[in-house]
This record gives C-alpha cells, sequence and structure tokens, in this order.
C-alpha cells in the first residue's frame, strides 16, 4: 500500500512539473538559457569554404523566450530568441517561432521529436503553417520559423526590396540553424531528434542551413533546387517576377550570377548527409525547373529513396502534401535515436 501511494504522489509531482513548465495563457515566463551548437565550418573544397564563411558567426549562449501571446488560433506559444546575423533592425532582429505541441485525446501535450519548418514566400506562409498544422496532428512538434522580414518581423508592414532578398537568406540560415538550438531546451522536445523541413524559398533555406554542418538530425526538402542563375533565367510565375525585378535593379548577366551565387545550394551541398535528407520536387514545377530540382539531388548525392518526383507543378503539388508529410514523420520515427539503456543495478 505505501509503494502504491509512493508511486501516486511521484506520478503527481511529475505532472505538477510538466504543468508548470510552461506559461498558461497571458503568462510571462523568465528566459531560457540556450547555447549555440553550430560546429566549425570547414571544408576540403576553398569555394565551399568561401560560401561557408558567408553565414558563420561565433557561437555563444543566447537566451529564448515563451511568448503566450501567439496568433489567435495559430499556434500554443511563440518562440522569440535574437538573430546571430544583427542587422540593427530591432523588429527583424528578433526571431519568432510558432510552436504547434502534438496533444493526446485528453489535451495532454506529449513528449515528441520536433520540426523547424521553414516557410514559403507568400506574405500569410499558408503552405508553412499548413505543414507545421499536419506535422503536429501526426505526432511531432512543429515549430515555424518566421524568416527575416516576414510575419513578426515585419517592420511597418513592407515587404523588403529584392534587392536584399540574398541578405535576408543570409540571415535566415543563421536563424534556422540557431533555431535548433531554441528549439532544444524547450519542455517535452525529445531532442533525440530535431529535423528541419523547408519549402519552395523555405526549401532553398533549408538544403543551405543543413549544409552547413549536421546540427539537424533529418532535412526534407521542397520545392526546390540548385544551380539558381539558370532557375532564375528559366523560371516562370515568382522566378520570373524576381527576375524582372532584379533586372530593374541593375543586376543581370555576370552581376545577377554574382549575387546569386552567394546563396547557391550545390557550392556546399555535398556536406547533406545523403542518408537524412529528402527531396520532394515536381515534374512540371513553373518555377523550380526539374532539371534544377535534379541539379541539388545530385549535389548532394541522394539516391531514389531520397529523392522524389511528383506530377503537378509548383501550387498543384500541394495535393501530395499529405502523402509528403506521411513520410516526413514516418522517417523522423525510423531515425529516432534509441534511448540509453539504464544501468544494471
Amino acid at each position: 500500500m505505501i509503494r502504491g501511494m509512493r508511486q501516486s504522489l511521484e506520478a503527481f509531482v511529475a505532472v505538477f512539473l510538466l504543468l508548470s513548465a510552461l506559461p498558461a495563457r497571458g503568462e510571462e515566463q523568465p528566459p531560457l538559457a540556450a547555447k549555440d551548437s553550430l560546429d566549425s565550418l570547414t571544408n576540403d573544397s576553398e569555394d565551399a569554404c568561401k560560401c561557408l564563411a558567408t553565414f558563420a558567426w561565433k557561437p555563444g549562449p543566447f537566451s529564448v523566450r515563451l511568448d503566450p501571446k501567439g496568433p489567435k488560433d495559430q499556434c500554443d506559444f511563440l518562440v522569440r530568441f535574437p538573430t546571430p546575423h544583427p542587422t540593427g533592425d530591432a523588429v527583424n532582429d528578433l526571431v519568432a517561432m510558432e510552436w504547434y505541441r502534438p496533444k493526446d485525446k485528453d489535451g495532454v501535450v506529449q513528449k515528441a521529436p520536433a520540426l523547424v519548418v521553414v516557410h514559403e514566400s507568400g506574405s500569410s506562409m499558408p503552405a508553412g503553417r499548413a505543414i507545421a498544422r499536419g506535422i503536429r496532428d501526426r505526432g511531432l512538434h512543429a515549430l515555424l520559423i518566421h524568416l527575416p522580414h516576414y510575419g513578426l518581423r515585419r517592420a511597418g508592414g513592407k515587404r523588403p526590396d529584392e534587392t536584399v532578398l540574398m541578405n535576408a537568406i543570409k540571415q535566415g540560415i543563421a536563424d534556422v540553424r540557431r533555431a535548433r538550438d531554441a528549439v532544444a531546451v524547450l519542455p517535452d522536445i525529445d531532442t533525440r531528434h530535431i529535423g528541419l523541413q523547408g519549402t519552395s524559398l523555405g526549401g532553398f533555406v533549408a538544403a543551405l542551413t543543413g549544409s552547413l554542418d549536421h546540427g539537424f538530425d533529418s532535412v526534407f526538402i521542397m520545392l526546390a533546387g540548385g544551380d539558381l542563375y539558370d532557375m532564375v533565367q528559366n523560371g516562370r510565375r515568382e522566378t520570373q517576377q524576381f527576375r524582372d525585378k532584379m533586372a530593374q535593379a541593375g543586376y543581370q548577366g555576370e552581376k545577377l550570377k554574382e549575387v546569386l551565387s552567394l546563396v547557391e545550394p550545390t557550392r556546399i551541398a555535398h556536406r547533406l548527409d545523403p542518408k537524412t535528407t529528402w527531396l520532394f520536387a515536381a515534374i512540371h514545377d513553373e518555377v523550380v525547373p526539374i532539371r534544377n530540382a535534379r541539379k541539388l539531388a545530385k549535389a548532394a548525392k541522394l539516391d531514389e529513396d531520397h529523392h522524389a518526383e511528383m506530377l503537378g507543378g509548383h501550387i498543384s503539388a500541394a495535393l501530395y502534401l499529405p502523402v509528403v508529410m506521411d513520410q516526413i514523420v514516418k522517417e523522423v520515427r525510423a531515425l529516432e535515436k534509441p534511448l540509453a539503456k539504464a544501468p544494471t543495478p
């Protein structure tokens, strides 16, 4: 009987500690202490080293704050932390992530692996939010990061000019890599697996971020590719709009090629782990032609099991999202590191 009472008391204490770990809606919480785990960005290739140097920063401690005043009905909490590449814009330099937490049928938050989700170029991030909710509904934590000048990081409600997009992407890549370490200090996260997923613009960011080091345990890239100059010259829709605006700003030919090379994924894609990286491409993609997706797959040395080609275009590929999310969760579960065995008494 005493043993049963003790077990009940231990269970009560565990639940109490779990519930007290997070703030209630409207309550603030002291910052959480985090530290960059960024590995040394070195490579045998001189060109790869130059590319990596573009995104590097000096690792150090930083604070993570949970804001219970997140977007209504969008997520459970906002996670805020400082960018490792400050620009002097206070609004833009405070990174925001929407945290979607998986719960059981009784509404109890589950301890589970997590995915950092990087959104597309749409201002309201509909695809990114749909993926974050889908990942959550399949039992994993999802944290949708707002890229520079998007969402809560957009001062004055204005989109940045295309000519500063390259700098925004460089900052965003550093932000996404730091996000991994911010997620690791959150309660209910199974830190044995923290993965990365990105779509369209977010797919390019995910490809580059995953190539920095092996900070993420898995990388899932959707509707992105390599050889940006070729893609910008031949892509349609959003790509064509980008090309026209860059031309108006004086970026054409070699000048455009030089700017795009700063964030060219194929320069460092060989650093991705082909066993833990997946690329989902659309055969009739008008924005990211399929040949560009194949160039990224080749640079990353992805085999057929890690490179899926779907029918449809850049927008109609959304029809495959449920299947893609099922596979993402399946692969994450398969890659989960086993729990350490308890020592024999």
